[in-house]
C-alpha cells in the first residue's frame, strides 16, 4: 500500500482516486451484444454462452432435475451456515415492512401510502472465479420477502454446462422462480428484453463484470430499471492504537481478494501502527490462494496518516466508501457522524464479511462514491410505494378553495373546474 502521511486536502482527490471503469469505451461493444439477444433471442444466448463460456447450452433454464441433484452435492455445513445466514437476512429485511398509516392532512381529507412489490425482478450473480452464492440470499431473500412475483436469476454456466451447486441450492432455498444459465451482458439483455425462454422484469439487481455494469447502464436508458450503479467493491477502515493490526490486515485483504480492481484504504493516526499493519499484510498476504489478486488491489491501494478524529471523519465522509470499518476506541460515536457510507462495521470484532455473509445487513452497497446519494439494497428496492387519497364533501369544501384559488393562478382552469363543478352541486 502506498503510504501518505498528513497529506493536504488538496491532495485527497488524487489519493482516494477509484480505478478507472472504462464504460464509455465498451459501450459500443455491449450495446451489439445487447441488440443481437433483441433481435435473436435465446439463438444470440446460446451463442454468446458458446463463445464466452465455452458451454454449447442444450438447455438454458436449469430444470428441477439439476435444482434437486446440486442439493445432494452440498455439504450438510455449508447449507446449514447457508441456512444461518437466510435466517438472519430475513429477520433483518422483516423488520424493514411499513404499516400504511393514514393521514388526516385537515379535517375530511385522509392520505395514505401502501407498499407493492415490484411484480417481476431480475437477479444477476456472477459464476466466474468465485461463484456468489451469498448474493442470492442477499437478493433473493428480500424479494421474496417483498412479494414480488417473479424472481428470475441469471449466471453463468461452468465448463461442464451446469451451475454451481451453491447457487442453485441457495436459489431454491430463497424461492426465486426460474434460473438460466446465462451471463454477462447477455443475461442483462435478456432479462431487459426477454428471449423465447428469458421473460423481461421490470428491474434487474446484482454484481458484475465492466461488460455486465455496462449493460446495466445501458438498458437503463431504454426503462428498465436498475439497483444502483456499480463500480469495483471497496472498503476504507479507520483505526486507531486500540486495534490489533494483524485484524485490520485480514480486513484489508478481504476486500482487496475480491478483484485486482478492488480497492482498501486506511486511515490512521500513527506512522508506527501504519507499519504493523504494512507487516500483518505481508505475513498474511503470503498464504492466500487469490494472493496474486489481492496483491495487485494493494499495489493500487493507500493508508493515509491524519492529524486527528476530526481530519479522520472529514476524510471518510469524501471517499464516501462501500464499506467503512471503525476499529476504534469510540466507535459508535464516530459512525453516527458518518453521512457518507454504504455499510458501517463497529469495533474490532466486526469484520467487513460478517456484513458479506450473516449479520442480516445486506452486501449489495453502492461504491465508486455513489454511497453520497445511494443506499444499499434493502426491502424497499424490491418495493414500489402508491399513495392514495379520500375527500369527503365537507373536506373538499375546507381544501377546494385554495386548490381553485392556485390552480387559476397557474392557469390551469380545468382543474379549477374538478373543483367548482363537484361544490356546485347539491350535497
Amino acid at each position: 500500500m502506498k503510504l501518505f502521511t498528513h497529506p493536504d486536502k488538496a491532495s485527497w482527490p488524487a489519493i482516494l482516486q477509484r480505478p478507472a471503469m472504462e464504460v464509455e469505451s465498451l459501450e459500443s461493444i455491449v450495446q451489439a451484444v445487447l441488440d443481437a439477444v433483441q433481435q435473436k433471442g435465446d439463438a444470440a444466448l446460446r451463442a454468446y454462452t458458446e463463445r464466452f463460456d465455452g458451454v454449447l447450452l442444450d438447455e438454458i433454464q436449469v430444470s428441477a432435475a439439476e435444482l434437486a441433484e446440486a442439493e445432494t452435492q452440498m455439504s450438510e455445513g455449508l447449507k446449514s451456515a447457508i441456512q444461518t445466514a437466510r435466517a438472519n437476512i430475513e429477520c433483518f429485511h422483516s423488520r424493514q415492512l411499513e404499516p400504511v398509516k393514514v393521514v388526516e392532512t385537515m379535517p375530511g381529507v385522509r392520505c395514505w401510502r401502501k407498499s407493492v412489490a415490484i411484480e417481476k425482478v431480475g437477479l444477476y450473480i456472477p459464476g466466474g472465479t468465485a461463484p456468489l452464492f451469498s448474493t442470492v440470499l442477499m437478493l433473493g431473500a428480500p424479494a421474496k420477502l417483498a412479494g414480488c412475483r417473479e424472481i428470475v436469476l441469471c449466471t453463468p454456466p461452468q465448463k461442464n454446462g451446469k451451475v454451481h451447486p451453491a447457487i442453485l441450492y441457495t436459489a431454491n432455498l430463497v424461492g426465486v422462480t426460474r434460473i438460466f444459465k446465462v451471463g454477462g451482458a447477455q443475461a442483462v439483455a435478456a432479462m431487459a428484453y426477454g428471449t423465447e425462454t428469458v421473460p423481461a422484469v421490470y428491474k434487474i439487481f446484482g454484481p458484475g463484470n465492466q461488460y455486465v455494469t455496462a449493460a446495466k447502464q445501458l438498458v437503463s436508458r431504454r426503462g428498465i430499471a436498475i439497483d444502483m450503479p456499480a463500480g469495483p467493491s471497496e472498503v476504507l477502515v479507520c483505526a486507531d492504537e486500540s486495534a490489533d493490526p494483524s485484524f485490520v490486515a485480514a480486513d484489508l485483504l478481504s476486500q482487496a481478494e475480491h478483484g485486482e480492481d478492488s480497492q482498501v484504504v486506511l486511515v490512521t493516526f500513527s506512522e508506527v501502527f501504519a507499519s504493523q499493519v504494512q507487516e500483518a499484510l505481508v505475513e498474511q498476504l503470503a498464504v492466500l490462494p487469490r494472493k496474486d489478486i489481492a496483491a495487485k488491489a494493494l499495489a493500487n491501494s493507500s493508508a493515509i496518516i491524519v492529524r486527528s478524529r476530526e481530519e479522520a471523519l472529514e476524510l471518510i465522509n469524501t471517499y464516501a466508501p462501500e464499506h467503512l470499518i471503525l476499529s476504534i476506541k469510540d466507535a459508535e460515536n464516530l459512525g453516527e457522524e458518518v453521512v457518507n457510507a454504504g455499510s458501517i462495521f463497529l469495533g474490532n470484532y466486526t469484520p467487513e464479511s460478517v456484513g458479506d455473509y450473516a449479520s442480516g445487513t445486506n452486501h449489495t452497497l453502492p461504491t465508486n462514491g455513489y454511497a453520497r446519494m445511494y443506499s444499499g439494497v434493502s426491502l424497499d428496492s424490491f418495493i414500489k410505494k402508491i399513495t392514495f387519497q379520500r375527500l369527503t364533501r365537507e373536506g373538499l369544501q375546507e381544501l377546494g378553495p385554495a386548490v381553485e384559488e392556485m390552480a387559476a393562478a397557474e392557469e390551469l382552469i380545468a382543474h379549477k373546474h374538478a373543483v367548482a363543478i363537484r361544490l356546485s352541486k347539491e350535497g
